[in-house]
């Protein structure tokens, strides 16, 4: 007997309930495979990070064995073993062509600077009050402290007017220079160094240059930048450095070497008090130079003096 319309509904309907269930089933199942995957995945990663550090199966250390760790290591001792030693042997040579007494190269300071004490651009004091010019007077102090007599005594009586050359000399003796050759500038007799009674003295040095032999009669000679000459008193008489404390060989050979000094005594009268005094000493009588622009120290210096009582 034929089925009427509603049971066939309803048929149809259990049809696509069971088919829904199988879809769902069956989409179920993907689901579980695809997380089975990925945990394996993960799994997997995670062992060969394990493996890349460790692997106990093959034995590598972060992708090595043991002997392919040790041929590195030993190649990179090798080849940095051999740069080092190319570096030691280039140093070493170059090292047999240096004197280690004497600079390489000394083409820039074969003209010598002259420098002051006090150092100082511009030297302005009250001659009546001590403290506004002590410290000039403790700079001077420290210089001569090394050109005291009892100390220079321990030197040579050299030659004057003749070059101590000593080339051949393992031993390089040193000329004395005694403070008291500054006579009124040496600080012995006047402790003021002249400032107290607004006559100051200068004194001037030229610097180091080691092998340099001066031709000529040196000598330190100072003008004032104004219309009337300003009258000066130097020590040694007529500001000459001798030869005899030339040439220098250098600190390692001549610790105790001092060079000639020559101090300037500024004769200021009452009318030069509050005036502002414009001096140049120059290096003069002598091969070297001291009229080169592009360095204003180079065998000349200037200074101002102003003295107010």
């Amino acid at each position: 007997m034929p089925s009427s319309p509603q049971d066939q509904n309803q048929e149809q309907n259990e049809g696509r309930k069971e088919e829904t269930k199988e879809e769902v089933k069956a989409e179920e199942n993907e689901n579980k495979k695809e997380e089975a995957k990925k945990e394996k995945k993960k799994e997997e990663k995670k062992g060969s990070w394990k493996d890349f550090i460790y692997n106990p199966g093959t034995g590598e250390f972060l992708g090595r064995t043991a002997s392919s760790w040790g041929l590195i290591f030993l190649f990179y001792l090798v080849f940095y073993g051999f740069l080092a030693g190319m570096f030691s042997l280039t140093m070493w040579v170059m090292l047999q062509t240096l004197d280690e007494n004497v600079p390489r190269h000394q083409d820039r300071v074969a003209n010598p600077g002259l420098v002051i004490r006090p150092h100082t651009a511009e030297i302005l004091f009250n001659r009546s009050d001590v403290t506004n010019y002590n410290k000039y007077l403790q700079q001077l102090r420290e210089l001569l402290q090394q050109y005291d007599d009892s100390v220079q005594e321990r030197n040579e009586l050299c030659l004057v007017g003749e070059y101590t050359e000593q080339d051949n000399e393992p031993l390089k003796k040193v000329c004395q220079f005694k403070r008291s050759t500054l006579h009124q500038c040496s600080g012995l007799h006047d402790t003021s160094f002249g400032y107290a009674e607004g006559k100051p003295c200068i004194i001037i040095k030229m610097n180091r240059v080691i092998g340099l032999k001066p031709q000529g009669d040196p000598y330190i000679n100072c003008t004032a930048k104004r219309d009337r000459p300003l009258q000066m008193q130097y020590f040694p008489a007529e500001g000459r450095l001798d030869k005899m404390f030339f040439p220098y060989y250098g600190k390692n050979l001549q610790p105790d070497y001092v060079q000639p000094l020559v101090a300037v005594k500024l004769l200021l009268t009452k009318d030069d008090y509050n005036i502002e005094q414009l001096v140049e000493c120059k290096l003069e009588g002598s091969d070297l130079r001291n009229d080169d622009d592009r360095d204003k120290f180079q065998g000349r210096v200037t200074f101002r003096v102003k003295v107010s009582e």
